[in-house]
Parts: C-alpha cells; structure tokens; sequence
C-alpha cells in the first residue's frame, strides 16, 4: 500500500486559489528537484475534476522536450474524483473516473496501486481526504505573498492539527513545508 503525498501551491494567507501567482517567483532548480521527488515516487495522480480539467489540456499535448514533468503527468495513470465526468479517457489518456468522493473507495485505491498517489491542487478533494485522515503526508510550497481572497486549504472553521516532518526554504523566497498527520492527543 502507497501513500497519499499531496502537492499545493499557496500564499502566506493560505490561498491555494489558482495560483497564477507563482509566475513571479520563476521555477528554479531546487523547486522542480523538490516537486520533482514527490513525482517520481508516485505511481498514481489523484485528482479532482477542477484541477484534471485544468492539468489535460495543459499537460496532454507536452513532451519531454516541452517539460521533463510532461513524461510523468501523461503516462502515469490518473484517477479522477468526479461525479459529473463521464469519460476521462477522452480527455486526457491514462485517465479514469472514479466518480464522486468516496473515502473507501480511495482507501481501496491506495491499495490497488503499487506505489504512491500524488495529489496536485484539487483543494475540494484534499479538504475532505484531510478531514477523512486519508492524506499521508502534505507538502505546502508557500509564496512569500499574501493575496487576501480566494479559496483556502482549511476554510474558517476548519480544525486540523499536523505534525511537522520537514522545512527547506528555496531559492526563489518560497518555503517547502512537509506535514503528516499528528499523534492521536492523548
């Protein structure tokens, strides 16, 4: 059984919204060495339907030449969360739907699939697998910017508690912050 990494871009106000932000920030080395590791452990992308819908018009048409990340994001197999896609196979090949979120049916597909799911955006997906204690380790890559709107990883209200495993700051000013689930208080 694999576990569940799952990747976000967000602000220091904890956007994680589009992030067309990060533009300004460039794409150094260390930052696509540090994605680039959570990649290349996964056998499996998890995603919801916003961010497949998103990521196959944007990766599908890729090569390596284009991206070195294009290899992995179209011949891996993606599992979509969606209960209004019919044929993710259409869209973007190597693509199944799993239909709306179901906390089993993912536990069982970390089973079936030899290795780590990688999760990439998709906060709706990520707020319920985090709520469901289904995300193994989460890996924060904040930007030293705060945008005061959009839609936030923990919404108000939300209670989450985390245990640290890893800092790295990067090059380009942004921080990479690995978080797994925290020890049952006690």
């Amino acid at each position: 059984m694999g576990a569940i990494t799952v990747h976000e871009f967000t602000t220091v106000d904890g956007v994680v919204d589009t992030p067309r932000w990060t533009m300004d920030y460039g794409f150094p080395d260390d930052l696509a060495a540090s994605i680039g590791a959570l990649t290349g452990s996964a056998s499996g992308i998890l995603l919801g339907r916003s961010t497949f819908e998103m990521f196959a018009p944007a990766w599908s048409t890729r090569t390596v030449e284009d991206d070195p990340g294009a290899p992995f994001f179209n011949d891996t197999g993606k599992y979509v969360v969606s209960s209004t896609l019919a044929d993710a196979e259409a869209v973007w090949r190597n693509s199944t739907v799993l239909g709306g979120y179901d906390a089993d049916r993912i536990r069982a597909l970390k089973d079936e699939v030899d290795g780590d799911l990688y999760v990439s955006g998709s906060a709706t997906l990520v707020r319920a697998m985090l709520a469901d204690g289904l995300v193994d380790e989460l890996h924060l890559y904040v930007y030293p910017v705060a945008v005061g709107a959009g839609i936030r990883l923990f919404p108000e209200g939300t209670s989450q508690r985390l245990a640290l495993l890893g800092a790295q700051p990067l090059s380009n000013g942004v921080v990479h912050l690995t978080y797994g689930p925290a020890p049952a208080a006690g």
